[in-house]
C-alpha cells in the first residue's frame, strides 16, 4: 500500500531535498508539506497546506503514515533562546503530537551531531530534548539524522560561508576514527537518507541514530525513483 507523508520544514535546505526524493519515491502516493505561505510547485503527488503555526489544531494535520521533520533555526536568526526553543522544540513536537494522533507511525528527524538533553550547549541540549520527546511518542520508527556541517546552496550565502564550505570539504579527510561523525555532509545525502531509512524496515527499538557514515550509506541505498 502506498504511503502518505507529512513534511515540516519543506522549504529548508534538507527539507527541500527530502521532498524531492519523497515525490520521486514509489512508496508514496501523497506528500503534504505544512507551510506558512504557498511557495511550492504542487502536483498530483505533492501538495502544500498553509497553516498558522502559532495556532495549530488537529484540523491542520491530515492523516498520514510518516512525518518528515526538517525544520530548524539558528540562535542568530531566532534572536533569543525562547524564540529558538519555539522553532526547534515546541513547534516540531506539537506537529508530531498532532500527526501521531492522525495516524503517523514513523518520524524522520533532522537533529545535530552532538545532540543530547544533557549537553552544556543550549543548541545541542534543545535538539536532544526534542529527540527524547519524540521517542516518548507511540512510534514504530524514529530515525534521527545527526549531521555535522551541512553543505548546500543557501539563499543567503555569504563569501565567508563559501570559504567555510571549501575548508570543510578539505578537512573531511582529516577527520578519522571517532571524529568521522563531525565530517561535513551534503544536504542531498541527508534528504535521501531520511527517505531510505523511513521506507526501510522498522528498527527495534524504534529510535535509531544515524551519524555521518550511516547517513551516507543510507543515501546510497535509496531505491530508484518511480517510473515516469
Amino acid at each position: 500500500m502506498s504511503r502518505r507523508a507529512l513534511v515540516l520544514g519543506a522549504t529548508g535546505l534538507v527539507g527541500g531535498r527530502a521532498v524531492a526524493h519523497l515525490v520521486d519515491s514509489p512508496a508514496y502516493e501523497r506528500v503534504t508539506c505544512l507551510v506558512r505561505r504557498a511557495t511550492l510547485a504542487t502536483s498530483d503527488v505533492l501538495r502544500e497546506r498553509v497553516v498558522d503555526f502559532a495556532k495549530l489544531t488537529a484540523d491542520d494535520v491530515e492523516p498520514a503514515d510518516d512525518l518528515y521533520c526538517a525544520i530548524g533555526s539558528t540562535m542568530k536568526k531566532a534572536g533569543s533562546r525562547e524564540a529558538f526553543r519555539r522553532v526547534d522544540l515546541e513547534l516540531p513536537l506539537r506537529v508530531a503530537e498532532l500527526a501521531v494522533a492522525a495516524g503517523v507511525k514513523r518520524i524522520a528527524l533532522v537533529s545535530s551531531v552532538g545532540a543530547s538533553a544533557e549537553a552544556k550547549s543550549f543548541y545541542l541540549r534543545t535538539k536532544g530534548e526534542l529527540e527524547d520527546a519524540l521517542a516518548a511518542l507511540p512510534l514504530t520508527a524514529l530515525h534521527v539524522m545527526r549531521p555535522s556541517l551541512l553543505l548546500g546552496d543557501r539563499e543567503e550565502s555569504r563569501p565567508g560561508e563559501a570559504i567555510a564550505t571549501v575548508l570543510a570539504r578539505a578537512a573531511n579527510g582529516l577527520l578519522v576514527g571517532g571524529l568521522r561523525r563531525w565530517r561535513a555532509i551534503d544536504v542531498d545525502d541527508v534528504g535521501r537518507a531520511m527517505v531510505a531509512a523511513t521506507t526501510g524496515p522498522d528498527p527495534d527499538p524504534p529510535r535509531r541514530i544515524h551519524e555521518h557514515d550511516a547517513i551516507v550509506a543510507l543515501s546510497r541505498a535509496l531505491p530508484p525513483p518511480r517510473a515516469v
